[in-house]
């Protein structure tokens, strides 16, 4: 299914013409601008609002991926790889730990 709805996403792309016509940069911007949807929903509380915005920064990340000539699934997995060792604890403010190994 997840696989499904990111190719209906990249179809909606190509059929706007933003996979053919779009810069890497100008939807780099426009994810930006969606990620700051996704702060303002946080500060508000509005969980609504939330979940658009994380929908929408996904969206516009498979754009980047797609003007970028990158998969996008290639994207998560080196992300996870890199992560997925990864020792160490949250601390109270907020700061990551890493353990050292």
């Amino acid at each position: 299914m997840e696989k499904e709805l990111v190719n209906n996403i990249v179809k909606w792309f190509y059929d706007r013409g933003i996979a053919q016509n779009g810069t890497q940069l100008s939807q780099a911007v426009k994810m930006m601008e969606e990620a700051t949807e996704v702060l303002d929903a946080i500060s508000t509380g509005n969980k609504s609002n939330l979940m658009d915005g994380i929908g929408d920064v996904f969206v516009t990340l498979v754009g980047v991926s797609e003007v970028s000539g990158v998969d996008i699934w290639e994207c998560i997995e080196m992300a996870y790889s890199e992560i997925k060792d990864r020792k160490g604890y949250l601390r109270e403010d907020g700061t990551f730990v890493k353990e050292v190994s």
